[in-house]
């Protein structure tokens, strides 16, 4: 067994698997297999023989690029390029149709626009090569095409180098030396991935733990990096961290614990795999004490390569709440199964978007053309953040978002996608007599945002419009059939048990609010202690010496590892009044699970028919439409000159991103100058309005 230390602590336990643990993995990695994620040998052949005749490709491209520039024979010769991979073929846990993330190096005087000139030409040319589409201007530049049937996104770096030997290292911290950021930022997909594979103690227990988790996350909604959640090496470096924790546990033993670690993170505090790198080269890293930005993410995960970067900078209060109650139920269920009283099924059950909320936020794009719709399509889905973080901003956090990942389409209308956000108010606030709340001038600002697309056409337009859960559009639903009758009592996963036994989400709901109002313990206290029944003596004292150090590493006012001086409260926005600290704090601590109120009962979730759109027009499945016209020539000069600062690496196309490498340079609305004029405002245009009346009158008036 190993006993080296990984990672910037001692681990939590070197224990090995029990066998009970191995009974449990085999269970395990069943249901893995049942879920066909391992592709099969016949593909795994197809996928090798792509990247082979890729590599020769760019040899070739070389070669042609050293002619045409006049260097000679010898020169030519000499010349060559490299293709490396990251992402999840590189980490060992891509499933059966999955795009490949490649890269090629080549030398200095090879240049980017070659690559999008010459070498594109050359695929263009190639019948095996379909659905050439370059993206010269995103913030990381790749070319994605199809070769043989085979999706792959390929970027591209040009280093400081005359030759590109067979054998280089792209880890080493000197290939940075003299290149651009943008190549900076193509070579670290492939440098984080290998120092992740690196600094893990057990790599085939870590892709089986990983392999658990990507599943768990798109099952359960939470996985999508571009939507405010967490993408590919994001849960990655979580994974990773908690193999160093447990460096001879089993992979079901380590998908346990990353549920009861991530439940008990204090986040801000930064998830490391090792020591921040300072560098020698002056590149830009995560530093919260000099960099104001760094202060305010919510969620750092940091790379392990040099340059340091936060890979999470996008998320947000409301997608941390989704994530943190989503992190307590995984700890809630894994304790079940420990103690024999439900399956692996529990856990990986699909979250009921549609069923969990009861007021939708829903936006409808389309185009004329489907070239059209994959540019306007990837541009409006890196918009969608921002909406959220703007309505945060504007209601103070009262309004809480939950985007949905993905999109959904209605096949009768080509070039037409929808996008959905469920919205509640944040539990524990107490609706005003008559209030009502007005997010009329957010989603103006969003549209602005949306419209400043510099190829935007007037073809390419968007929509905006509130839905309730009872008049969901069907194509949003399994097969396009709406359920005859939905859940009411669900909300994040099914009964546990006998039909007497409550969801995890309520049980676990109801002990933290006990154990809070009864006994002043708070939820992670309380936590802690439900924890110890399920480990040993030695295993609970380990844990609660390590959640203390995370904790008291940042308050203390230092990190363990290198020694940044920041505190908790510093990585939060600053709202003007003490009372809105209490309210912003109160926002990124776990609340109560979302549930489906039942027939007859009001809680907070229950807004009902308060949440309505006044002087809107019927559009879409009878939908309220909120007017979205195309801007006039001097709106869009006015939107983008206003979001300049906004837009990603100074360029205003966003494209789909590399799973394995996602933007590290953050985007945030500008604050807003006064919050009450924005929050709560007479309507004097189509706008959505949520009239905060009390629960009781809200009963009497349904």
């Amino acid at each position: 067994m190993s006993s080296t230390a990984y990672g910037i602590s001692e681990p939590i336990s070197t224990g090995g698997p029990t066998e009970l643990d191995v009974v449990r993995n085999r269970e395990l990695e069943k249901l893995l297999a049942d879920a066909g994620l391992y592709e099969c040998h016949e593909e795994a052949i197809k996928r090798e023989e792509v990247l082979g005749r890729l590599d020769q490709i760019v040899k070739t491209w070389v070669k042609n690029v050293c002619r045409a520039k006049g260097f000679n024979d010898d020169l030519v010769h000499e010349a060559n390029a490299k293709i490396f991979t990251f992402g999840s073929y590189r980490l060992g846990v891509h499933g059966p149709g999955a795009d490949i993330d490649t890269l090629c190096v080549g030398p200095r005087h090879a240049m980017r626009e070659d690559f999008f000139g010459e070498l594109h030409r050359m695929l263009d040319e190639m019948p095996e090569i379909q659905e050439l589409h370059p993206v010269p201007d995103a913030h990381v530049p790749v070319m994605k095409f199809k070769f043989n049937g085979v999706s792959v996104d390929l970027l591209y770096a040009n280093v400081a180098l005359w030759v590109i030997p067979e054998d280089l290292d792209i880890s080493q911290e000197s290939i940075l030396q003299n290149v651009d950021e943008q190549t900076v930022r193509s070579l670290n997909g492939c440098r984080v991935t290998d120092q992740v594979l690196h600094l893990v103690p057990n790599i085939q227990s870590f892709r089986t733990t990983l392999r658990c988790m990507r599943l768990w996350a798109k099952r359960r909604g939470v996985y999508s990096n571009v939507t405010g959640f967490l993408g590919g090496i994001n849960w990655a470096l979580l994974v990773a961290r908690i193999c160093q924790l447990y460096p001879n546990a089993a992979p079901s033993m380590l998908v346990s614990r990353f549920f009861r670690v991530y439940s008990l993170w204090r986040w801000p505090n930064p998830v490391l795999l090792c020591p921040i790198n300072e560098g020698s080269l002056g590149l830009a890293y995560w530093d919260p004490r000099r960099n104001f930005k760094d202060r305010q993410h919510l969620m750092p995960i940091i790379t392990p390569a040099y340059p340091c970067m936060n890979s999470s900078y996008n998320v947000s209060t409301s997608t941390l709440r989704v994530m943190t109650e989503e992190f307590h139920r995984g700890n809630e269920i894994c304790e079940a199964i420990e103690a024999n009283k439900v399956s692996w099924g529990s856990l990986f059950e699909p979250f009921p978007f549609f069923e969990a909320y009861r007021n939708y936020l829903r936006i409808d794009i389309a185009t004329e053309s489907e070239d059209d719709m994959m540019k306007w399509k990837g541009w409006v889905e890196s918009r969608i953040r921002l909406l959220t973080l703007k309505i945060e901003r504007d209601t103070a956090g009262v309004l809480q978002c939950h985007p949905h990942p993905g999109e959904f389409s209605d096949k009768s209308k080509p070039f037409h996608h929808s996008y959905f956000m469920g919205l509640r108010r944040k539990q524990g606030t107490n609706p005003q007599q008559g209030e009502q709340f007005d997010i009329r001038l957010t989603v103006e600002d969003f549209k602005r945002d949306v419209y400043a697309y510099s190829f935007w056409q007037s073809s390419m337009w968007i929509h905006v419009c509130h839905v309730r859960r009872k008049d969901l559009p069907n194509f949003v639903f399994p097969g396009g059939v709406r359920p005859a009758q939905p859940a009411k009592s669900e909300s994040r996963s099914k009964s546990l048990g006998s039909a007497k036994t409550t969801s995890p989400d309520a049980a676990f709901s109801r002990k933290r609010k006990h154990d809070e109002v009864n006994t002043g313990v708070s939820s992670k206290e309380s936590l802690t202690m439900s924890c110890s029944d399920a480990s040993s003596p030695g295993e609970t004292r380990e844990l609660k010496r390590f959640e203390a150090d995370i904790g008291d590493t940042f308050n203390s006012g230092t990190l363990v590892d290198n020694q940044i001086e920041v505190s908790v409260k510093s990585a939060l926005p600053v709202p003007a009044s003490g009372a809105a600290v209490m309210e912003t704090v109160a926002v990124i601590q776990s609340e109560e699970p979302t549930v489906c109120p039942q027939s007859g009962s009001h809680g907070f979730e229950d807004l009902g028919d308060e949440l309505e759109l006044t002087n809107g027009v019927k559009h879409f499945d009878g939908a309220n439409k909120l007017q979205t016209e195309p801007p006039t020539a001097e709106q869009m000069a006015e939107a983008a000159t206003s979001e300049e600062n906004d837009i990603i690496g100074g360029s205003s196309h966003k494209a789909p991103q590399p799973e394995g490498l996602e933007e590290l340079e953050p985007i945030e609305p500008a604050p807003s100058s006064s919050m009450a004029s924005t929050a709560f405002v007479v309507p004097q245009k189509p706008l959505i309005r949520f009239n905060f009346t009390s629960l009781r009158k809200t009963t009497e008036s349904t």
